[in-house]
């Protein structure tokens, strides 16, 4: 499944859905909002300790706006990319979004009747001025853009790209819009924490209202295009640790937030029937990445028989707390990519079978002494999985795989847990033995393999992705033709190849859908996405919040 090329909204309505009609909340917590609304606050919460530094500047990955998240409802998209369910696009700040057929050019329409918070006009200009920047230099080209510049048409405005978006798009049209008329006084965009007054002034539904080390409001915007907003004030807090954030959301003191619980359903879930918990899967996994430069890993058969020994329904049912979706496709690819699988390994799946797993063994000059597993070169196989400590989930995972792989063929698995900067140097530098990590998530079929199998991530000989160090020209090729290819066919084409090499060389093995997680409660709202109803994840960090927010309405 690709994103959307053309995708038009034929109103504002259709594309926010009903939120604007709605009414009021009996809840002791209420608060007056600017919209006129007398609904109850929402508390939107993090676990990351205190943010000290106030900054409000969307650019900006370390400012206060972008760790807390509240830029995401200040500051509006073109367009809105939705990472699970359908995949789709839904225009937003533009009225539609077009990509030519290499997508090296988007053409926009930009939305009529809108006004930034502070009452002027957002107009063409806006879009231009933004993207603009990145040619001189203003704003850092953080995202890898390569943005060329734009053209003007009437209302539809063209902005060229010097290279295929393809794999890209949300990057693109996740790009926060800023006004021109306060921005073009900005002397360095790169660095202003835009905390004077008047400078933190968006299209968004919710604008700034004040902001502390231990709590950021925000009002709910008066004149916002998409109507009246259902929920009056938002309230950004951030605690300690996870144990903390789930005292919080059980209590009922925070109504929404992006984290993984353990333990969820007796700390969390059975507390209260009106909390509630979805996991969107998306086209990313939690992956088993190897080092296939070094032993045990430099021979393709153990690769196979791991992945007809590991477990994914436990890595989802133990490590993950049901929190994810197991991957067994021999291609890694996952259900929400499963219409991309070609035909050919449309049904090809691993299993637990370790006899087959065995057969492989012993098929490539593998031996057994007593229990333990012997290399073709009369060494014993072992090796270890390396996870930062405090990484519960995955910590977990590598306890099950050194179980699963000592009974069932023999190899003795060592649990590595460094710290974070012990780990991150041995993924770049190549030292480890097997690692478990996540995948660029690019929305389609791209971004497991170039994760695993693209040498582009290899800089000055330190990683970025394809921590194993994979490369064939074969496929290196394909990765560069679905990255730039001007048509489906093409990169049907490429992705044919991509898949077979993957299931052939079994560079990694995906364990499990890599989720975005939502935890939120049903006290005083509904409309928030469902398992049935993916219009969005319920991840109150993605850009999809403004439609969430602009759909729910009052019990």
């Amino acid at each position: 499944m690709k994103l959307s090329r053309s995708l038009i909204a034929i109103s504002a309505i259709t594309a926010l859905g009903v939120g604007a009609l709605a009414g009021c909340s009996s809840s002791e917590s209420s608060a007056d909002g600017g919209s006129g609304s007398s609904g109850a606050a929402l508390t939107i919460a993090k676990p990351d300790g205190a943010i000290t530094t106030e900054s409000h500047n969307p650019f900006l990955g370390d400012s206060s706006a972008s760790k807390y998240g509240y830029a995401k409802v200040i500051f509006e998209p073109l367009a809105l990319v939705n990472p699970t369910g359908d995949l789709g696009t839904t225009p937003w700040l533009a009225e539609s979004v077009e990509w030519n057929d290499d997508y090296t050019e988007l053409t926009v329409v930009p939305r009529s009747g809108v006004n930034w918070s502070d009452g002027e006009p957002f107009t063409g200009d806006d879009i231009v001025f933004t993207f603009d920047q990145y040619l001189d230099g203003r704003l850092a080209d953080s995202s890898g853009l390569n943005y060329q510049g734009a053209t003007v048409d009437g209302d539809r405005i063209t902005l060229t790209f010097g290279d295929s978006k393809f794999t890209a798009q949300s990057r693109v049209l996740h790009t926060p819009i800023v006004p021109q008329h306060i921005w073009e006084d900005i002397e360095d965009p790169n660095t202003d924490p835009l905390t004077a007054d008047g400078l933190a002034v968006g299209t968004g539904p919710y604008v700034l209202s004040s902001w502390t080390t231990e709590s950021v409001t925000l009002a709910a915007n008066e004149d916002y295009w998409g109507g009246e907003l259902a929920v009056p004030e938002l309230h950004y807090v951030s605690y300690g640790d996870n144990a903390a954030l789930t005292t919080a959301l059980a209590s009922g003191e925070a109504d929404w937030a992006q984290a993984f619980l353990p333990q969820i359903e007796d700390s969390y879930l059975s507390v209260d029937p009106d909390n509630q918990f979805l996991v969107s899967p998306t086209a990313g996994a939690g992956t088993l990445f190897f080092n296939l430069q070094t032993k045990p890993f430099d021979d393709p058969a153990l690769r196979e028989a791991l992945a007809w020994t590991i477990d994914r329904d436990a890595y989802v049912d133990i490590a993950r707390e049901g929190a994810s979706e197991a991957v067994w496709n021999v291609t890694g690819l996952g259900s929400v990519l499963a219409a991309e699988i070609v035909p050919e390994y449309q049904d090809a799946e691993y299993s637990v079978d370790v006899d087959r797993a065995r057969q492989i063994l012993a098929d490539a000059g593998y031996t057994w002494k007593g229990d333990a597993l012997i290399d073709p070169d009369g060494e014993a196989v072992s090796f270890s999985i390396s996870v930062p400590s405090g990484w519960s989930d995955w910590n977990t995972e590598q306890a099950l795989i050194a179980e699963e792989l000592d009974e069932a063929l023999g190899i003795e698995v060592k649990v590595d847990q460094p710290d974070w900067g012990g780990w991150d140097a041995a993924r770049q530098e190549g030292t480890f033995q097997a690692i478990i990590h996540w995948l660029e998530d690019t929305g389609n079929v791209y971004g497991l393999y170039t994760s695993t199998m693209d040498p582009k991530w290899i800089v000055d000989d330190k990683a970025q992705f394809n921590f194993g160090r994979f490369d064939d020209p074969a496929v290196t090729e394909a990765l560069n033709t679905y990255a730039n290819a001007s048509s489906d066919e093409e990169r049907a084409e490429a992705s044919a190849v991509l898949q077979t090499a993957f299931a052939e060389n079994v560079p990694a093995i995906p364990l499990g859908a890599h989720p975005l997680l939502g935890e939120y409660n049903t006290r005083n709202y509904v409309g928030w996405p469902t398992e049935d109803d993916q219009y969005a994840s319920a991840d109150p960090t993605q850009p999809a919040i403004v439609q969430i927010l602009t759909n729910l309405e009052a019990k």
